[in-house]
This record gives structure tokens, C-alpha cells and sequence, in this order.
């Protein structure tokens, strides 16, 4: 038997995903919803996503190629993980047609490790074995213990602050370094505020983000 996990707003959405890229009816899956989802405080900080789990034969889950594609970056990496002192284990799904791998059972994380950058890493090698051995292009998300999510509820809330000290103060304020993805975050979650203005600042690939407050009037 073989698990692919799959995500959405909503469960039903996480469903029709399901069937989607497994190319079978509801009515044809084997489904266990792992999270039912919620909202989260305003619908931004600790939103969470519905998930689920979709189990079917092995021979069947050889067709169509993407199925092929998730078994082949899930033991990609759980090759990786062999060399690595840990006994985490990994589940594959596909979201947004990206390919999912969740590390689960890292309790010391030893593999996220400072900021995510052991993970981003290991997102990396599996990406460049993915991508040279597959006919077409597809992107790989590595995640560990959910540690994605939370590190994009920890920048939204850090932007939420970070604006309100800016409209405060009335003057620019600016984060921490951060890579390409994280500032998308802080920008973002504050591109909806009349009253500020956000802009990358910095070279190479860790820039600060600068929030800047408008002018009245």
C-alpha cells in the first residue's frame, strides 16, 4: 500500500485535490482526515490547513506518472535520511502540484536546525537529484514537524509588529536578514495596510525587508 497525504483550505478541498491528481472518484479512496483545518485568529496567524490521507494499492499508485514522481522523491529522501542519525520517517503527498515530503519524529530538530537552514538544505539536494533524473521540471517541498508553517505564522506576526512599531514611531523600521521566501511572507502580510509600504533592501540572497510608513494627507 502506498499514502499520499494532501492539503487544503478546507477538507473538501483537500479532497478534490485527492481526486484530482489520483485521477479516481471520491467514492474509489481510502480517505483519513489527519486535520480538519481552521482558520486561525483573523484568518492569518495560526491558520491552519486541512489534511489527509489517501491509501492505495501499490501496483495502482505506479500510474499516472506523478504517482510515480512522489514515490521516487520520497525515497530520495528517506535515502538522505539514512545517512543522518535519526529515526524519522516520511510522508509524500502533492499540494498546489508540488511535491510534499513531511519529516515526522525529529523531536530534537536536528534536521530543521538554525532558522530552517539544515532543512532548506536537504530541501535542495533532493530537489537537484529530483530534477536530474525526472524527464520534467517539479518542485519539491521539504518540511520537518511543521516547522514551515510555523516559522510563516512566527514572520507574519513579526511583520504585524514590526508595522505597528513603524506607524507608531512614524518612521521606517526594517527585519532581520531573510531569504527570498521569507520576505514574501512579511510582504505579504502587510501589502493589505493603507498605511505602510514594504521593500526589499540589501545584496545577495539574505535581504532585510524595510516598512515604511506613509505620509498623512
Amino acid at each position: 500500500m502506498v499514502e499520499f497525504e494532501f492539503e487544503g483550505k478546507t477538507t473538501e478541498e483537500a479532497i478534490e485535490k485527492a481526486c484530482k491528481e489520483l485521477n479516481r472518484p471520491k467514492e474509489e479512496l481510502d480517505i483519513e482526515i489527519l486535520e480538519p483545518g481552521s482558520a486561525g485568529i483573523f484568518g492569518i496567524v495560526g491558520t491552519k490547513k486541512a489534511k489527509i490521507k489517501v491509501i492505495i494499492p501499490e501496483e495502482e499508485a505506479k500510474q499516472p506518472e506523478e504517482k510515480d514522481e512522489v514515490a521516487f522523491a520520497k525515497k530520495t529522501l528517506e535515502d538522505i535520511l539514512m545517512l543522518i542519525p535519526t529515526e524519522a520517517e516520511v510522508k509524500a503527498g502533492i499540494e498546489d502540484g508540488k511535491i510534499v515530503l513531511d519529516i515526522h519524529g525529529d523531536k530534537s530538530g536536528l534536521l530543521i536546525g538554525r532558522k530552517g537552514k539544515t532543512l532548506d538544505a536537504i530541501q535542495f539536494i533532493v530537489n537537484k537529484i529530483i530534477n536530474k533524473s525526472l524527464s520534467r521540471k517539479v518542485q519539491v517541498v521539504v518540511d520537518a514537524e511543521n516547522y514551515r508553517q510555523r516559522r510563516r505564522d512566527s514572520l507574519i506576526q513579526t511583520a504585524l509588529k514590526l508595522g505597528d512599531k513603524a506607524k507608531r514611531i512614524g518612521k521606517p523600521v526594517t527585519t532581520n536578514p531573510l531569504t527570498p521566501r521569507e520576505r514574501r511572507i512579511i510582504h505579504l502580510a502587510l501589502k493589505d495596510d493603507p498605511q505602510l509600504d514594504t521593500r526589499s533592501r540589501g545584496d545577495g540572497l539574505l535581504k532585510k525587508v524595510l516598512i515604511i510608513p506613509k505620509k498623512k494627507g
